[in-house]
């Protein structure tokens, strides 16, 4: 079952199942969730590998990162790949899963954000694939709402998320034994 907004609020203010929430999320959500926010941009380079038990991402270098105090944008070059990292962290709880979805200009304007689920017991901020496939170069804000999350109620048991991703990192140093 979808979690309503009032559901959500409860659970921000009482458990903070996310963190770092913008006014208009706080004070009048739309829909049936929250829209998060585009808070920093990574280029990636080098090799990557995923093995069965082992992997290693590409290095990020941070490109742009939002701040409160000044707008500042930034310009996704078409064909180009990037990683992006949310404004906002979840605090998952046993019996919460959170799906995300880009939201609609982004399409309108070529740019697909690549997300997945975030299971279980994850904490930390976000970090996506973003790629503009269209034509044009396309300019976004640094804190402009960019993915809508909705977070669902799981009956029965689950397991915790367990990975190395939690906290919020963006990509492996080095070559690493999955778990």
């Amino acid at each position: 079952m979808i979690l309503g907004v009032k559901k959500l609020l409860e659970l921000v203010q009482e458990r903070k199942l996310v963190e770092n929430l913008s006014e208009r999320e706080l004070k009048n959500p739309e829909g049936a969730g929250f829209d998060f926010r585009l808070g920093e941009i990574y280029e990636i380079f080098g090799q990557g590998f995923l093995g069965i038990e082992e992997r290693e991402t590409p290095k990020a270098k941070l490109l742009a990162k939002y701040n409160s105090k000044r707008k500042q944008s930034f310009v996704f070059e078409s064909g180009k790949y990037y990683l992006m990292k949310t404004i906002e962290k979840v605090n998952l709880p046993e019996n919460i899963l959170c799906l995300l979805r880009q939201r609609s200009t982004l399409h309108r304007s070529g740019i697909m954000i690549f997300t997945a689920n975030v299971s279980p017991g994850y904490e930390g901020a976000l970090t996506f694939g973003i790629m503009n496939l269209g034509q044009c170069q396309m300019e976004v804000e640094l804190g402009a709402r960019v993915v809508y999350a909705m977070f669902h109620e799981i009956r029965g048991e689950t397991n915790l998320y367990r990975g190395q991703w939690q906290g919020g990192r963006v990509s492996t140093k080095k070559k690493e034994k999955q778990i």
